[in-house]
């Protein structure tokens, strides 16, 4: 009795650990796309303030891209030299104080300035808990990344919705001073628990690499030349999974510039019917990153990224060319199911084939692909139209598809 009562005293603690940091780390998940939103809700206000053109707004905007893309790859290292939970907790803090910048803000180079510092806050902590969400996985191993971006998107919607509600009553000052005060509170309590929670290890797996066996029966010692094999070809498979997670930042990017314009424009919707556009996307993607991990569990990762970029391909297909705005919001609804899981897989992919600097390759890549998705999209409707344009959405899902298909083995191993 004595030896089973040790036993399950020892197996339970570390399972309500880990219970503990998967909620932390949701919360921090929801965190990132609650301030995000709440931001992106007053950037109107904000273009009024400081009298920016549309194009000078737009220079300002890319400060957002430009800080996440710069900042990614030191995030990794930092994550690997001081561990992921307290770069996570440090980020997030500068998240919530940076976010009350840019309505100080008077001017479009002042503007993009600040929104500099507020993309490298934002993309740092992406890689941040990514990284310790990728740890988590491989130490439950269980398929759950999903759920962590289906925290970020209700975050989103949270954050968008409350916007919404007072930007009426409150400044953009008011406003986004508020959201650094709830960040640096939501802060203060999940960090806590952050950072009291060592970062798990993997659990075991003995499936992943067998070793030929010595003639004495131990396992050969790797050569220098199999290292630098195997380290090559890791590197190749990180950049094939951030290439994934590049042609799905596309289409997020994409939808969420251009939606609402092609269905008033080339579908003669309301402005209000218009708006709903990106909602369905939106909502869709949400739902399907809430049902990610059971369909994961069911089909696998390659199936979910194939079939994933199949489905968002239709869809997009459906969204850009239906001659009628109820089809082509059913389309973006498809789309959005179909991208929903496939940066997260991608990104998990990524991290567990190089940790945190796994993580930061393909970070860096999805948002260089959201960064170039908008602007893209723009020279193609000026050189052929707008719903052809949109149909690139649906090449790079399929790109997205094909890829996982034809690097299926290779990622097995």
């Amino acid at each position: 009795m004595p030896p089973i009562n040790k036993t399950r005293t020892r197996t339970a603690a570390p399972d309500n650990s880990l219970t503990r940091l998967r909620i932390a780390l949701t919360v921090f998940f929801a965190l990132d796309g609650f301030v995000f939103a709440g931001w992106v809700v007053r950037i109107p206000a904000i273009k009024e303030q400081t009298g920016a053109s549309a194009s000078a707004l737009g220079l300002a905007l890319l400060g957002v891209s430009a800080g996440a893309v710069i900042t990614m790859m030191l995030t990794g290292r930092l994550c690997r030299r001081y561990g992921t939970h307290r770069v996570t907790v440090v980020c997030a803090v500068l998240l919530s104080l940076s976010v009350a910048l840019p309505p100080l803000t008077h001017s479009a180079p002042a503007l993009g300035a600040v929104l500099l510092v507020f993309g490298a806050a934002y993309g740092s902590i992406n890689v941040a808990f990514n990284s310790a969400a990728v740890d988590l996985v491989g130490a439950l191993r269980r398929p759950i990344m999903p759920s962590f971006h289906a925290a970020f998107s209700l975050g989103g919607m949270l954050g968008a919705g409350l916007g919404g509600l007072v930007a009426g009553a409150l400044s953009p000052t008011r406003h986004l001073l508020g959201l650094t005060v709830i960040g640096l509170l939501v802060t203060a309590v999940a960090g806590r628990t952050l950072l009291r929670i060592q970062p798990p290890a993997p659990a075991p797996d003995t499936t992943e690499q067998e070793a030929a066996p010595h003639p004495s029966g131990s396992p050969a010692p790797a050569s220098s030349r199999d290292r630098t094999h195997t380290h090559t070809r890791t590197r190749g498979l990180v950049i094939t999974f951030g290439l994934i997670a590049l042609c799905t930042a596309y289409g997020e990017g994409a939808l969420a510039d251009w939606s609402a314009l092609h269905l008033e424009h080339d579908l003669d919707a309301t402005a209000g019917v218009a708006a709903v556009g990106y909602s369905c996307f939106a909502l869709a993607m949400t739902i399907g990153r809430l049902t990610g991990t059971r369909l994961l569990e069911r089909l696998g990762q390659t199936r979910t990224l194939v079939g994933g970029g199949t489905t968002a391909a239709l869809g997009m297909l459906l969204g850009a060319l239906a001659p009628s705005v109820w089809a082509a919001l059913l389309g973006f609804m498809i789309t959005g199911l179909g991208l929903a899981n496939l940066f997260p897989v991608a990104v998990e992919r990524a991290g567990r084939l190089a940790g945190p600097d796994g993580v930061a390759v393909a970070s860096t890549l999805g948002y260089g692909g959201m960064l170039l998705g908008p602007p893209a999209i723009g020279f193609m409707a000026d050189w052929f139209s707008l719903p052809a344009a949109l149909t690139s959405v649906a090449a790079l899902a399929a790109t997205a598809a094909v890829i996982a298909a034809v690097t299926r083995r290779a990622a097995a191993a």
